[in-house]
């Protein structure tokens, strides 16, 4: 298992522990972090906190996987889906640069933390992939569509100041305050009773 899971007081948190390999994604990892995600959400978990080890959040998919057709696996979408649609409150706890298909979980999110030395990029046209279906809509509402299309299309790379000054990220911490700001973020749902949580989700569009 390339995935840690911890569950304290309804929050489920789920840490990236490939960091020999900058966190890249294989399709058993992206498989696990489904699944994951489905537990949480059975068991009426009221947030739901994604990070990695290491300086790396994710460097996106595995290189050797790509190669072999993961870069276009539904798999990603899957997970995306399966983020955006959960009822409790998700945070991206981002503990260093994400970049490539990783893209596609943080933007599910509800809400993003990231480290200062975090950096952001998204190099399908470079590569020649197309990006997952729901990321370019999902980064245009965050951040307007020239700048969807810089970090899109011309492989913008932008930093943390930078990233919370479009709005890609929320706010900005110290590496060793990452976890408890963001477990301090989920204080209130903590209290709420799921449906609740999920009420108040719906409200915001």
């Amino acid at each position: 298992m390339m995935i840690r899971i911890e569950q304290a007081a309804g929050v489920w948190t789920l840490t990236l522990t490939r960091s020999d390999k900058a966190n890249s994604l294989t399709a058993s990892m992206l498989g696990q972090l489904c699944q994951a995600v489905d537990a949480a959400t059975q068991a009426q978990a009221r947030a739901l906190i994604l990070t990695g080890e290491g300086r790396v959040f994710s460097a996106g998919a595995d290189l050797d996987e790509a190669r072999a057709g993961l870069a276009t696996s539904p798999l990603w979408e899957e997970l995306s889906g399966r983020i955006a649609r959960a009822d409790s409150l998700t945070i991206a706890a981002l503990n260093g640069t994400l970049a490539g298909g990783a893209f596609g979980m943080a933007l599910a999110c509800d809400l993003r933390l990231c480290v200062p030395g975090a950096k952001f990029f998204y190099p399908v046209m470079k590569l020649g992939f197309l990006p997952q279906p729901s990321d370019p809509a999902r980064l245009s509402a965050l951040v307007g569509p020239a700048r969807a299309k810089m970090i899109l299309m011309a492989g913008a790379r932008i930093d943390a100041d930078e990233a919370h000054k479009w709005g890609l990220v929320d706010r900005i911490v110290p590496a060793d305050e990452l976890i408890a700001q963001a477990m301090a973020l989920t204080t209130d749902v903590q209290a709420a009773s799921t449906s609740h949580v999920a009420a108040i989700k719906r409200l915001v569009p």
